[in-house]
C-alpha cells in the first residue's frame, strides 16, 4: 500500500505521517477523534437546523451563533476525515496541492472564527452597556456584514501562505510528521530559503490573535466598568451570567491554539507526538463543546432544541 511507504515516488505528493511514536495506538486514537467529530456534526448542525426553522430565534446572538457552527463544522472538517484515514486504513498520501488548499482552509477558517468571537464580545458590550439601543446597533444585517468582512479579512492574510508555498522547492524527504499539513511543518520541508514565510505566518499569527484579543479585552474592559456601576448584586450576577457562554467558548478556542502555536515554534524540548495532539485538540475540542456550552446556557436555546428532540 502507497500509505506505508515513507518517501513518496511522485514528486507531486507528500505523506502524512500522523502522530509519530504513536502509530501503533492510532487505531485507539482514532476512537476520540471520530467521537469527538460525530458529536461536533451532530450539535453544530441541530444549532444551524433549529435556528433556521424557528423564526423567535432570528436575532443577532443566534446568528452569530450559527455562523460559529459552520466554522467549527469547517474546522473539523478540514482534518479529521484524513486524520483517520491515516489511522484506519494508512491512506498517507496527499498531493502538494490538496496539502495547501488544507492548510489554507484551514487557517482561514479559523481567522474567520476569531473574528466571530470578536463579533460576539460586541455583541455582548452593546447588550450590557446600551441595552435600549441593541436592536438598533445590532440589526441581522449588520451582523452579516460583519460576519463578511471577517472572512474577507481572513481569505486576504491567509491566501499568500500556501500561494508562496507552493513555489518553493521541495527536498526528497516529504514526510509531514504530522496528521495535516500545518504551514510550519511543511516549511521544514523546504530545501528552498523559507525566511520570509516563516516571518509572515508569524506576523499574520500576531496580528489577527493580536488584534482579536485587544478587541475583547477592551469590549470585557468596558463590560466590567458598567457593571461595577450597578447597585445590585442580582444585577451584576444577571449582567455576568449573559457573558459565561462567551466567555467558556473563548476560552475553549484560544487557549488549545495559542498553546499549540507556541509550542510548536519555541517548545523544541517537547516531544513530537505532544505537538500533534495539542494541535489536534484545537481542532477536535472547541467545535465539540461550544454548542453544548451555548446549548446550556441559552435557555431559549435550549428549549427549542428540546422541542425537536423530543420529536424523535
Amino acid at each position: 500500500m502507497t500509505g506505508f511507504n515513507l518517501t513518496p515516488s511522485d514528486p507531486s505528493t507528500f505523506i502524512l505521517n500522523g502522530i509519530p511514536g504513536l502509530e501503533a495506538a492510532h487505531i485507539w486514537i482514532s476512537v476520540p477523534f471520530s467521537t469527538f467529530y460525530t458529536i461536533s456534526l451532530l450539535g453544530n448542525f441541530m444549532v444551524l437546523f433549529v435556528v433556521s426553522k424557528e423564526q423567535t430565534l432570528h436575532k443577532p446572538m443566534f446568528l452569530l451563533l450559527c455562523m460559529l457552527a459552520l466554522t467549527d463544522i469547517g474546522l473539523s472538517t478540514c482534518v479529521v476525515p484524513k486524520a483517520l484515514s491515516i489511522f484506519w486504513f494508512c491512506s498517507k498520501d496527499i498531493t502538494v496541492d490538496g496539502c495547501l488548499t488544507q492548510m489554507f482552509f484551514l487557517n482561514a477558517v479559523a481567522a474567520t472564527q476569531s473574528a466571530i468571537l470578536v463579533t460576539m464580545a460586541f455583541d455582548r458590550y452593546v447588550a450590557i452597556c446600551d441595552p435600549l439601543r441593541y436592536t438598533t446597533i445590532l440589526t441581522n444585517a449588520r451582523i452579516a456584514k460583519l460576519g463578511l468582512v471577517g472572512l474577507i479579512r481572513a481569505v486576504l492574510l491567509i491566501l499568500p501562505v500556501p500561494l508562496v508555498l507552493r513555489r518553493l522547492p521541495f527536498c526528497t524527504n516529504r514526510v509531514i510528521p504530522h496528521t495535516y499539513c500545518e504551514p510550519i511543518a511543511v516549511m521544514k520541508m523546504s530545501c528552498g530559503d523559507t525566511r520570509v514565510n516563516r516571518t509572515y505566518t508569524l506576523v499574520t499569527l500576531l496580528v489577527i490573535i493580536g488584534l482579536d484579543l485587544t478587541l475583547i479585552a477592551l469590549s470585557y474592559g468596558l463590560i466590567i466598568r458598567a457593571i461595577l456601576r450597578l447597585s445590585s448584586k442580582k444585577a451584576h450576577k444577571k449582567a455576568l451570567n449573559t457573558c459565561t457562554a462567551h466567555i467558556c467558548v473563548m476560552l475553549m478556542s484560544y487557549t488549545p491554539f495559542l498553546f499549540s502555536a507556541l509550542t510548536h515554534r519555541f517548545g523544541q524540548g517537547i516531544a513530537a507526538h505532544v505537538h500533534i495532539l495539542l494541535a489536534n485538540l484545537y481542532v477536535l475540542v472547541p467545535p465539540m463543546f461550544n454548542t453544548i456550552i451555548y446549548g446550556v446556557k441559552t435557555k431559549e436555546l435550549r428549549d427549542k432544541v428540546g422541542k425537536y428532540t423530543c420529536r424523535i
